[in-house]
């Protein structure tokens, strides 16, 4: 299974990646986030970063609802998300290989959203 050592090294090895400064993992690409670590915010509480959880571009909302419709078992999202092209990523239920097209793809729609 994946962890947050794995999303690092992907995202590392793809062209143009920007690492930001964080308490987790946050990776840009044409100045845009295509995974990151959970901020996860709960009532009364500080914002806790998770990085066993990775948030992911996923181009459009009907790829979002794919994905939360049809692997309900590694992508969730929250309310905070809603209308917005994102996916939680359990990391510890998907294997890297998994995890190397996840990224890849995010990274790609955002490569090619740029040049559009």
């Amino acid at each position: 299974m994946a962890d947050a050592d794995d999303v690092r090294h992907l995202a590392r090895s793809l062209p143009d990646v920007v690492e930001i400064d964080s308490e987790g993992f946050d990776f840009r690409v044409t100045n845009k986030g295509f995974v990151w670590s959970y901020p996860e915010r709960r009532p009364g509480e500080r914002r806790r970063i998770r990085t066993d959880v990775a948030v992911l571009y996923v181009g459009d909302e009907a790829e979002k609802q794919a994905l939360l419709l049809g692997e309900p078992e590694l992508f969730f999202t929250t309310p905070g998300y809603d209308g917005l092209p994102l996916v939680m990523l359990w990391l510890d239920r998907v294997d890297v290989e998994r995890l190397t097209e996840l990224v890849t793809d995010a990274w790609r729609m955002r490569t090619s959203a740029h040049s559009e």
